[in-house]
């Protein structure tokens, strides 16, 4: 008989199965990233219809088997409707997600990557910082938090951008969506994450490439600098 165990975790994607079903991959607290089947998810009187999707935090109770995991029921936190709502921020989510998805295992403590997903969707949601800035953040903290980090860059950059990438690779997940760079910071800061991203990361993300074709990646800088 299967044991019930309860996680609280994101779903970074999903897929249809079979006639009903959905293959839903969680990033959890507890267990890491998972695999997990919503059965009969896909039928209209489905009570788990809502918390399949994309993006979803909250608490699932599930069955384990031998060797996956079935959803009984979800308790969703936080469903990011913002995120649904607009298809830029959709594209940055769906990035996000998925470069979680390829920095992370099952059965490893996850919680900083967890966390730091967590914190990006609400950075998106807020609108407090430009959206290509939140990403320059959340793609090097997921470097970081990795063990992936090369002190020096093989060009030129100003004393604010190391400062910058200093305060992001050493700073706590909650404090990382509090600044704002200038146009020098956020140009060099664009050039540096995306060196380290090619350098660490052998991996092409088709959301990253729907994402750039969809954005004039610059970045703003109507702000105070570092």
């Amino acid at each position: 008989m299967s044991d019930l165990v309860t996680v609280t975790g994101m779903v970074l994607k999903v897929a249809p199965l079979l006639e009903n079903d959905k293959r839903l991959v969680i990033l959890t607290k507890e267990r890491g990233k998972i695999a997990a089947f919503a059965k009969g998810v896909r039928k209209q009187n489905s009570p788990l219809q809502a918390a399949c999707r994309p993006f979803c935090f909250g608490e699932f109770t599930l069955y384990e088997g031998r060797s996956s995991y079935t959803v009984k029921s979800v308790e969703i936190a936080n469903y990011f409707e913002n995120l649904g709502n607009d298809m830029e921020l959709v594209c940055y989510a769906s990035y996000f997600a998925e470069l979680a998805d390829y920095y992370t295992r099952e059965n490893n403590d996850e919680r900083q990557m967890l966390l730091l997903l967590f914190q990006s969707f609400r950075a998106l949601e807020k609108e407090t910082l430009p959206n290509g800035l939140v990403r320059l953040i959340y793609e090097m903290k997921a470097m970081a938090v990795n063990g992936e980090y090369a002190p020096q860059l093989p060009f030129e950059v100003c004393q604010a951008t190391l400062y910058t990438l200093k305060y992001i690779v050493a700073s706590p997940v909650e404090k990382l969506y509090t600044f704002r760079v200038s146009d020098q910071v956020m140009k060099e800061l664009g050039r540096a994450v995306g060196w380290l991203r090619q350098r660490f990361i052998d991996r092409q993300f088709h959301s990253l490439k729907v994402l750039e074709s969809m954005t004039a990646f610059s970045g703003l800088a109507d702000s105070p600098q570092l």
